[in-house]
């Protein structure tokens, strides 16, 4: 025949195989094709492998971010509830800014760009977990009841009536305006005319505009009212701020009622050492508290006002900055002359008022 060949003879093991060809040929085969594709896998993909390794680093935490609680500690519940919330959004984070560093022609910067995602996001669990230490403290001072105040527009004063009965350590008198200097910042805060009525009541609108060497850089509109015993509430704000001229967000907003919203005592009626309120609660946007600790102080002194005639001095503070304490002072007939950052030390001075 035409190109044959002699038969040659077979080996054991050449006999063995050659009565199972394809079933052999066919594994090497796959197996032959697999192992560029996993190098690829591994070396090309940034992603695959930063997930490998994120998995790795961070077993276990789902299990922390994800417990349930139930029970009748509403308050410490709440702060666990929020807890959860807080790891899901640093996680929702990552994966966005880890996405965003694979999508780059260079690995190098791209391997760069997915450990700073990673340090950012160690640095954001810290964080919520200083969150719900600050949140469970709070609820140890204040009790586990839910906080819902009830809100009854009959037992609030129309924004004349209480321009005419202020609360002498927060005073809404339209017209009424203070400006404060604390380093390059100048804060202008006015009583206007102006009045939104939020869950029934009748709220005056007092307008608090940051400048920075002249240029806006926080244009907030805050919402109070007087209710019949004295008491200063807090019903809400929009705050618009600013980068470059340009409005960067509205961070810090909120509205009492709006997403389950509740206001908060801004300035207690008769405020007392040792009160502690909560001035406005948002949960995860505005959770600022409040704290009475002098109502006699006489010595502190600002350019355009002083505490001669007994200050109320109280502790402001936040769980969603732990840590974070303002001093706050208010002189009676004025309102807050004085605010000492009691991290930096760094203080925010009346050096103006005018009154109506």
């Amino acid at each position: 025949m035409i190109g044959s060949h002699p038969q040659l003879p077979f080996s054991p093991v050449t006999r063995w195989l050659s009565t199972r060809p394809v079933r052999f040929s066919k594994s090497w085969m796959v197996s032959l094709w697999m192992i560029p594709c996993l190098v690829a896998l591994v070396t090309i993909s940034p992603g695959f492998s930063a997930w490998a390794i994120d998995r790795h680093d961070h077993e276990g935490d789902d299990e922390e971010f994800t417990r349930e609680h139930d029970g009748p500690q509403i308050c410490s519940n709440t702060a666990h509830a929020t807890f959860n919330a807080c790891g899901y959004d640093i996680k929702d984070n990552f994966w966005i800014a880890y996405g965003n560093c694979i999508n780059n022609e260079s690995q190098r910067d791209s391997r760069s760009c997915i450990r700073e995602a990673k340090a950012d996001l160690r640095e954001a669990r810290s964080l919520c977990r200083q969150q719900i230490r600050a949140r469970l403290n709070i609820c140890e001072s204040v009790g586990e009841d839910p906080y819902v105040p009830h809100i009854d527009p009959s037992r609030f004063l129309s924004p004349e009536a209480a321009a005419a009965a202020p609360n002498s350590y927060f005073p809404l008198i339209p017209g009424l305006v203070r400006i404060l200097k604390s380093g390059e910042e100048t804060i202008t805060v006015t009583v206007t005319d102006d009045t939104k009525e939020i869950l029934g009541v009748h709220c005056t609108v007092i307008r608090d505009v940051v400048e920075e060497n002249g240029e806006i850089i926080e244009d907030t509109f805050d919402w109070y009212a007087q209710d019949i015993f004295g008491n200063v509430w807090y019903f809400g704000e929009i705050s618009k701020n600013f980068e470059d001229g340009e409005l960067a967000n509205l961070d810090g907003s909120w509205k009492g009622g709006v997403d389950d919203a509740q206001p908060g005592i801004i300035m207690k009626g008769k405020p007392e050492v040792g009160d502690i309120y909560r001035q406005e609660f948002a949960l995860g946007e505005a959770e600022d508290m409040g704290e009475v600790i002098s109502t006699t102080e006489t010595a502190e002194i600002v350019p355009a006002a002083n505490c001669a005639e007994g200050c109320v001095v109280t502790h402001d503070f936040l769980p969603i900055e732990p840590g974070h304490v303002e001093k706050k002072f208010y002189a009676p007939g004025i309102g807050n002359i004085l605010v000492i950052n009691l991290d930096t030390g760094e203080r925010e001075e009346l050096i103006q008022v005018i009154k109506p």
